[in-house]
């Protein structure tokens, strides 16, 4: 498996050309007689249908889903025929892709080989299309179902509540949710995430949005008959979550640490993810008081949804002392919490509002140069204090902190223009001293900040800076200013 390997490592570059044949360079036609099968044993990538499944489920497992097609076209290139378990393995790689033609491309190559799609098949075609938000195409899935005779199961008409929510077809939705309860199904705590989110995406929000958000996740806590169908063993086996096959918020972060995610929470997930989304800091503490009632703490995806709702509303002073206190309560921490303020932090760099900016928005009240300039001062302390904050927390935590995350805040941190430049210089040293390279955006703004300054040409700093910022240039191809 070590050219497939090298070939996920070389994949992005597929992208551009538009071939998996062009990545590995070995396969443009038919083999040819005049190669010695010993020559072509070294040369290709799978030779039989179980090594054509573990390329695909690499791929899968490695979100390079662009690849899928070029691999199914390799596979009738050799002639080796799919099996049932391959075009499986193709459209549950495409739904998490999120690529609906190659998926519907897949079902038809199924049917033309006599295979006929099953319930579960159909299910990640009707997830698909909830990804890419096309409800239509999912009802058109559910009458193909009825005229193949294929008997739709909970788990489908919980995909397709899904798929109509995230295209904001509350009128769908609950059409889906009668036939459910005349079916003497009960909802669980996915159709209630799933209400939560038809009326986040409808178009104009209700007026009682809150109210209706609320509503969803306390009658999500009643156990209904749909809880005991648990998931089944294919999904298991092909790592589809319930989240996942659902296109709730909660798809990314599942597959995580045991801490992230708290299962019962559901519906307050998706609750919060919508309040965050809506910048609604009266529903976030409102959900938040729930939970305390309840005796019970937010889980790590919940603070981050906290913490996002109080930045983009401005409330920066509220989201850092929020994180503190979960911090000194001793509750689960991870590196994307730090990450999750960083990135919030810094959009309120482009979208300052808010109370807790109240006195940037008085400041430049008739755009005078004066009151403009005592907003932008007030805003770049608030910024490099939640920088700071966020980095020292870090470092004493000896969290890891990857190339992305450090450049992110140094870049962050760069923007100071007055001031010490204590905080990016912090930054600099901590990842000079963790030995991680800063990527070349970063580097030119802390090294243009540190030309800005009444700093002597031979200051240490100055000339390693310069040194690495010249050596990245350069090799860039980016023109010296």
């Amino acid at each position: 498996m070590k050219f497939l390997q090298s070939l996920l490592v070389q994949s992005h570059y597929a992208a551009r050309v538009g071939s998996l044949n062009r990545v590995s360079g070995l396969r443009f036609f038919a083999v040819s007689t005049e190669v010695s099968t010993e020559e072509y044993d070294k040369r290709n990538y799978a030779n039989n249908l179980s090594e054509y499944n573990t390329v695909l489920g690499s791929l899968t497992s490695n979100r390079r889903n662009f690849l899928l097609r070029d691999v199914f076209e390799d596979m009738m290139l050799d002639g080796v025929k799919p099996s049932r378990d391959t075009f499986h393995s193709l459209v549950v790689g495409t739904m998490k892709g999120a690529r609906m033609q190659d998926a519907f491309f897949f079902v038809e190559q199924m049917k033309t080989m006599g295979l006929l799609p099953d319930v579960n098949l159909y299910n990640f075609l009707i997830s698909t299309c909830g990804k890419c938000k096309n409800s239509n195409k999912a009802i058109q899935i559910l009458e193909e179902m009825k005229r193949m005779e294929v008997k739709p199961n909970v788990r489908t008409y919980i995909c397709l509540l899904n798929a109509c929510a995230a295209d904001g077809r509350i009128d769908r939705v609950y059409a889906i949710v009668r036939d459910m309860i005349a079916a003497g199904l009960g909802l669980n705590k996915f159709c209630y995430a799933g209400l939560i989110v038809a009326h986040k995406n409808k178009t104009p929000l209700v007026d009682d949005f809150s109210a209706k958000v609320i509503e969803f996740v306390e009658k999500s806590k009643t156990w209904s008959s749909v809880e005991t169908n648990s998931a089944n063993a294919e999904n298991v086996m092909m790592g589809v979550t319930d989240e996942e096959l659902y296109n709730l918020p909660t798809a990314d972060y599942i597959h995580r640490r045991g801490g992230f995610l708290n299962p019962p929470f559901t519906a307050y997930h998706t609750a919060f993810h919508a309040a965050a989304d809506l910048k609604n800091v009266e529903l976030t503490n409102t959900l938040l008081d729930m939970l305390n009632k309840e005796g019970k703490h937010p889980d790590v995806f919940i603070m981050m949804q906290v913490i996002r709702c109080y930045c983009h509303a401005g409330e920066i002073d509220l989201a850092l002392q929020t994180f503190e206190n979960h911090i000194n309560e001793g509750r689960v921490i991870t590196a994307e919490l730090f990450v999750d303020l960083e990135d919030d932090v810094s959009s309120m760099d482009k979208h300052p509002s808010g109370s807790g900016v109240t006195h940037t928005k008085g400041a430049m009240t008739g755009y005078t140069e004066k009151g403009m300039q005592i907003a932008q001062d007030i805003l770049a302390r608030h910024l490099s204090f939640a920088v700071n904050f966020v980095t020292v927390r870090m470092n004493e935590r000896n969290f890891f902190v990857n190339t992305r995350m450090g450049s992110e805040l140094l870049l962050i941190a760069a923007g100071e223009k007055t001031g010490g430049y204590t905080t990016a210089n912090y930054i600099w040293d901590m990842m000079q001293v963790r030995k991680i390279n800063p990527l070349f955006p970063a580097v030119e703004a802390y090294y243009q900040g540190l030309k800005d300054r009444e700093i002597p040409e031979d200051d240490p700093r100055l000339l390693m800076v310069s040194k690495a910022y010249n050596r990245m240039n350069t090799r860039t191809g980016n023109r010296a200013s």
